[in-house]
């Protein structure tokens, strides 16, 4: 029996009205429905199973300013933890199965054939049935992301988040890193629990260590999980802009001008003078130009542009990995391809089409109007 699902997600519309906005996949011979983006109030990312609801992660805002930030958002006690650069996985357990869910609610094949390598989280979903795993996939060998951790050989999986599978209530901030120790999870580092006055010069502290080692940035949580801000480091900032500027014309001006902003109102804050300020702004600009001048004389040359990354696993699993990101329309350059006993090694790049297009164009003499 189809379950009321206005009801559960608590909107006032017709379930069909509400259904038709979910996308349709299969999964291992399984339909299933997700939500590419957020609609009545539902989070992107939720997936339907037949009658079993994923919730979608919620959208976590992000600080400018840490201090007023902080005074602003929390009123107890703050955790501070480690922000991860990869991409946000949910993994819950149905009908015996593992499955890992992107953010934005794809059942990835790739994805839950790691996890499933990664994971011996049967303990877990036995006594935790109704509960997901939130957590980041890191590493040189995963599709989504291109930033690479020192400690990772191939790719990591790390637990951030807790929640109910069905309505997404967050499991309290002690009670996770408990079932993490308890049932073998990894956890991204937790620095520890303060006071909101606190919490600001022990982010400030860490966000100069991450910063140095050039990572992404904290996560402040309120000790239930229900309330948490982002901030970020220079150097992610500076590397967003690399990676944007690689590909000029695939990613908008909007992504340029947060991570410009953001550069800035860190500088206010930290209270800069006039020469640390000229340095930020050198850097800024050497990220920003020097990786548009290699993308130019790369279409020039007649090279590839776009993201490169290189996946391992199963024949199959890889397969259906490339298959799926051309059938989104991908265009894929396929540099190495190599299989050796049961895994397939494939170093791929999804061609920024814009970039190469728009690049060539402008080579051969196309201009601006402006």
């Amino acid at each position: 029996m189809s379950r009321d699902w206005g009801s559960l997600f608590d909107v006032d519309t017709d379930p069909e009205d509400l259904l038709e906005h979910f996308d349709t996949e299969w999964f291992r011979g399984q339909r299933y429905r997700h939500l590419s983006d957020e609609r009545h109030g539902i989070e992107r990312g939720t997936a339907l199973v037949d009658d079993v609801v994923v919730r979608g992660y919620p959208s976590m805002p992000r600080a400018l300013v840490l201090e007023s930030a902080i005074r602003e958002t929390f009123d107890g006690p703050v955790a501070i933890e480690e922000k991860l650069n990869g991409y946000n996985v949910r993994v819950a357990r149905i009908d015996g199965d593992l499955l890992a869910f992107t953010r934005s609610g794809f059942v990835c094949p790739y994805t839950t054939r790691k996890v499933e390598a990664l994971l011996d989280a049967e303990a877990f979903f036995d006594e935790h049935p109704e509960q997901m795993l939130c957590g980041e996939l890191v590493g040189p060998e995963n599709p989504y992301t291109d930033h690479d951790y020192s400690e990772i050989d191939e790719v990591g999986f790390y637990v951030f988040g807790i929640r109910h599978r069905e309505s997404g209530t967050p499991m309290g901030v002690e009670r996770r890193l408990d079932q993490c120790v308890t049932y073998g999870l990894d956890s991204v580092d937790h620095y520890g629990t303060f006071t909101p006055t606190a919490a600001v010069d022990a982010a400030r502290e860490r966000i100069d260590d991450l910063n140095a080692r050039g990572r992404e940035g904290v996560v402040l949580k309120s000790t239930d999980g229900e309330t948490a801000l982002k901030y970020t480091t220079s150097a992610i900032h500076r590397a967003d802009l690399e990676h944007a500027f690689e590909l000029p014309f695939d990613y908008g001006r909007d992504f340029v001008f947060t991570r410009v902003m953001r550069e800035a109102f860190q500088a206010v804050e930290r209270g800069e003078s006039a020469a640390a300020v000229r340095e930020r702004a050198q850097a800024l600009g050497e990220a920003i130009l020097q990786p548009a001048v290699e993308t130019i004389r790369a279409v020039d040359a007649g090279d590839p542009v776009g993201e490169t990354h290189t996946v391992r696993g199963d024949p199959r699993t890889i397969d259906d990995l490339l298959s799926y990101f051309r059938e989104q329309g991908l265009e894929l350059h396929v540099e190495h391809d190599e299989t050796v006993g049961e895994q397939r090694a494939v170093t791929f790049t999804k061609i920024a089409q814009s970039t190469r297009d728009k690049t060539r164009y402008y080579l051969e003499g196309g201009t601006i109007d402006e």
